[in-house]
C-alpha cells in the first residue's frame, strides 16, 4: 500500500481487494465505530468533502467503487451481493472489524445489501436519497434516463444541464451549488465499462423480501425535492425496518449531503452516538 494525503483531506491509499486494486480514502480519528461511506453511481471519494468536513469524533473511510475514479474495475460485472463481498473483503485489509455505514443513493443500496449479508460487521446504517429496489416508486423520466448515462461526469456543459434537473433541491435553486460541485465531479469521471457495470449490479436488485430481518438500527434521510427517489419510497423503507426512523429534508434534493450537509449532520451524529 501507498499513502498520500490530496487537497480533500483524505489521506489515500491502494488496497488490493479481490485482485483490483481500490483507492481508499481514511480521514479523522476519534473514538467512535469507523464510519464508512458508500457513495453514488459513478461517484468517487473527494465528492464527500462538503460531508467529510463536518463529521467529528470518529474515523471516516471512503472508496472508490470498482470502475469508478481511481479504483480497477472487476473483470467482470457483479451483482450487488458480489459488490458487499468487495467491501467486506476491503475492511479485512484494512484491519477493521465493524463500522457504521452511510449509503449514498446507489451506494445506499449497497449498504443494506452489507448489511443484510454481514449483518456482524455493520452496527448501525445511514440510507440517503435511496429506496428499496423493486417495487419501487419510479422517479420522473428525464432525471431517470439522465441516470442511464455518466455524460454528466465528462463535460461542463452537460454537467451544467444535467445536474440540476437529477438533483433536484438547494443545487436545481442556487447555481452557486452547482458550481461548488463541479470541479470535483468531472475531475474524475467513471470508465464507461465500469458505470455499466454499476447500472447492471442495480438492475432487477431489492431488499424488499428481507429488510424485515435487518436488526441494525437505520437513519434515513431523504429529500422532498428528490427527482430520482420520491419520498414515498424512503417511507416504505422506514415502514419496512423493525428499527429505523426516517428524518425529511425540507426542500432537500438528491444532492442534500453535498449542497446542504449542515442541515443533517447534527442528526447523523446524534445518532451515530446514541
Amino acid at each position: 500500500m501507498s499513502a498520500t494525503r490530496n487537497a480533500a483531506a483524505w489521506r489515500t491509499e491502494h488496497v488490493r481487494v479481490s485482485g483490483i486494486e481500490l483507492r481508499v480514502g481514511r480521514s479523522g480519528e476519534g473514538s467512535g465505530t469507523p464510519l464508512l461511506l458508500l457513495t453514488g453511481i459513478g461517484a468517487h471519494i473527494d465528492m464527500w468533502q462538503p460531508f467529510e468536513r463536518l463529521v467529528h469524533g470518529r474515523e471516516v473511510i471512503a472508496v472508490d467503487a470498482p470502475g469508478t475514479g481511481m479504483s480497477d474495475r472487476t473483470r467482470l460485472p457483479l451483482r450487488m451481493r458480489g459488490l458487499a463481498r468487495v467491501v467486506v473483503d476491503l475492511l479485512d485489509a484494512l484491519d477493521v472489524d465493524q463500522v457504521d455505514v452511510l449509503g449514498y443513493s446507489f451506494g445506499g443500496l449497497l449498504a443494506q445489501e452489507v448489511a443484510h449479508r454481514f449483518p456482524h460487521r455493520v452496527r448501525r446504517l445511514i440510507l440517503c436519497a435511496t429506496a428499496q429496489g423493486i417495487p419501487v416508486i419510479p422517479p420522473r423520466p428525464g432525471p431517470a434516463l439522465m441516470l442511464m448515462t455518466p455524460a454528466r461526469y465528462y463535460h461542463p456543459r452537460l454537467f451544467n444541464w444535467m445536474v440540476p434537473r437529477i438533483a433536484g433541491g438547494r443545487t436545481r435553486r442556487e447555481p452557486r451549488q452547482l458550481e461548488r460541485q463541479a470541479h470535483a465531479r468531472l475531475s474524475r469521471p467513471p470508465k464507461l465499462v465500469g458505470y455499466g457495470y454499476q447500472l447492471y449490479a442495480a438492475s432487477g436488485w431489492s431488499s424488499v423480501p428481507w429488510l424485515r430481518r435487518l436488526h441494525q438500527p437505520t437513519l434515513i434521510i431523504a429529500g422532498d425535492d428528490d427527482p430520482v427517489i420520491p419520498l414515498a419510497n424512503p417511507r416504505i423503507m422506514a415502514t419496512l425496518l423493525p428499527d429505523a426512523r426516517l428524518r425529511v429534508v425540507q426542500g432537500g434534493g438528491h444532492l442534500f449531503l453535498l449542497d446542504e450537509p449542515e442541515s443533517v449532520i447534527e442528526d447523523v451524529h446524534e445518532f451515530l452516538d446514541g
